[in-house]
């Protein structure tokens, strides 16, 4: 007889946990508290020598010559794209899946996204169906570092440099991630990164854009201040008043010292916390070894994954659930969890944006149907991942063909 503890909470049985674990949960300690009350009593609270110091630390992090913080990894795409003079008649080449800000981005500047399929086994953009996909109207590539997984970047190179197309990192899961020893922004032209509540490292909301380029810094920087020269923001310093002149229609996009005072203690632990979800990431993969209705995700030694996202791909064939009806049975047993992603092709907004268009991917949409992101977070226990555990064994058990 199948006890209350095995039947599904969302079919009458006993949740595994009687308080809810939210999914994507962050880390902040005792030293972002301070340092932002530190901020607020400054009386300094806008872009100011705390962003500074946070651009220079993270620079330095990421190995590369200029980190313009920003207000969002959105404002990093745009500016991106705003910066390499992509516009109204342009197409970029890009993942559909990923968030709905990456080809966003791309309508912001008047210009086309183009969907490329993925790899089915890694979820990122496929080099073979990239090169496939580029046309006489191709002006630049995003390429999406999927859950903190390194893309092929030397086969990405090899096709942009062939085509003279400049290569955006959209590295918003990847802060941590390394690819032949390097950082994001060290693999392409212009690299950007989100701060968001759920990811790795946060401030809140806020983003940073890395790159190598002299010139693109210079107009990523100008441009993401109203448009205003260069350091304007220290007009009312204690240097003394200075003018200011507006060099280009600019956009509202800067991060503030209260967002910089997060994101400098945050960066600090980076490392330390990237071993604590790697912990996290080798018990779930060691716990569902042989659970014939999931697929966990493939390892690669290649390059150092970012440790994002933990996600399992359902075995729909093996279940007698869909995967959102996966996703409800999981918060049912209080668990919380993601879908990463849903293909952007299939939205309302570029259904109709491409009318009549049909698309060829179905590695995208295969591994859209399917997968489901389960919580990864410094913030976790070990009491936590194996409730996360407990929870999704009862629920391919309960549901298994």
């Amino acid at each position: 007889m199948i006890t209350a503890t095995e039947v599904p909470a969302a079919e009458g049985g006993t949740p595994v946990r009687a308080s809810f674990l939210v999914f994507g949960k962050p880390l902040v300690g005792a030293e972002e508290i301070a340092e932002v009350e530190d901020t607020l009593r400054s009386g300094w609270l806008g872009r100011g020598p705390k962003t500074e110091r946070f651009e220079r630390d993270f620079a330095a992090y990421i190995g590369a010559r200029h980190a313009i913080a920003l207000n969002s990894g959105t404002a990093g795409l745009h500016l991106a794209l705003n910066a390499l003079g992509i516009g109204p008649g342009d197409e970029v080449l890009t993942t559909p899946l990923t968030f709905a800000a990456t080809a966003n981005s791309v309508t912001h500047v008047g210009a086309t996204p183009i969907f490329v399929d993925v790899d089915r086994r890694t979820g990122n953009i496929d080099p073979a169906a990239l090169e496939r996909s580029i046309t006489p109207y191709s002006r630049a590539i995003i390429v999406v570092h999927l859950y903190g997984r390194a893309c092929n970047m030397r086969a990405i190179h090899d096709i942009a440099s062939a085509h003279k197309l400049p290569v955006i990192e959209d590295a918003a899961h990847a802060v941590e991630m390394r690819y032949d020893g390097l950082a994001p922004g060290r693999l392409g032209d212009i690299a950007v990164f989100s701060f968001y509540v759920t990811k790795n490292m946060t401030t809140g909301e806020g983003g940073m854009l890395v790159t190598d380029d002299d010139e693109i810094e210079e107009k990523v920087r100008v441009r993401s201040l109203h448009g205003l020269s260069r350091d304007a923001w220290k007009r009312y310093s204690s240097d003394g008043f200075k003018t200011y002149e507006t060099m280009y229609p600019g956009f509202k996009y800067n991060m503030t010292d209260i967002q910089a005072s997060l994101g400098m203690h945050q960066l600090r632990r980076i490392e330390a916390n990237l071993t604590v979800r790697d912990a996290h990431w080798r018990t779930y993969a060691q716990a569902f070894t042989g659970v014939t209705a999931l697929r966990t995700p493939c390892e690669d030694d290649s390059s150092r994954h970012a440790r994002h996202l933990f996600t399992i791909e359902l075995n729909l064939e093996r279940l007698r659930i869909s995967r959102d009806g996966f996703v409800d049975a999981l918060k049912a047993e209080n668990i919380g969890a993601g879908v990463h992603f849903t293909p952007l092709h299939t939205h309302t907004y570029y259904r109709e944006y491409f009318a009549g268009r049909e698309w060829d991917l179905p590695n995208a949409e295969y591994i859209g149907e399917r997968t489901v992101s389960l919580p990864l977070s410094a913030a976790l226990t070990k009491d936590d991942v194996l409730d996360v555990v407990a929870a999704v064994k009862k629920i391919c058990s309960y549901y298994r063909r």
